[in-house]
């Protein structure tokens, strides 16, 4: 399975898209929520420079384990660390999608 958005479809979502530029902090803390993380220490996480790449590269790793995603440990990584916004975005755009597990059982 794929990411049901694209790397830079950042703005299929212009709200999301607003938010992860400005705030990522708070994206990034409601994006670790949903994967059962600690929103505010992931969030927190996102001022401190080494630890925001952990933390988003940790977060990614749930989302995709989670939503049967294909990729790799080293294409999260440099997509975290290179395209931090847009990773951002299109994490919480997969969040907000119903799994093909549910969708198939509708």
């Amino acid at each position: 399975m794929t990411w049901q958005h694209g790397l830079f479809g950042c703005f299929d979502n212009i709200g999301l898209c607003l938010i992860a530029y400005f705030v990522p902090c708070y994206q990034l803390g409601k994006n670790a929520e949903k994967v059962g993380d600690n929103c505010l220490l992931c969030g927190l996480s996102f001022l401190l420079p080494p630890a925001n790449v952990v933390a988003q590269f940790i977060v990614r790793g749930k989302i995709r384990e989670m939503k049967g995603i294909e990729g790799t440990v080293v294409e999260d990584l440099l997509i975290v660390f290179c395209c931090t916004c847009c990773a951002l975005v299109q994490e919480a755009q997969e969040l907000e999608e119903p799994s093909a597990a549910y969708v198939e059982r509708s």
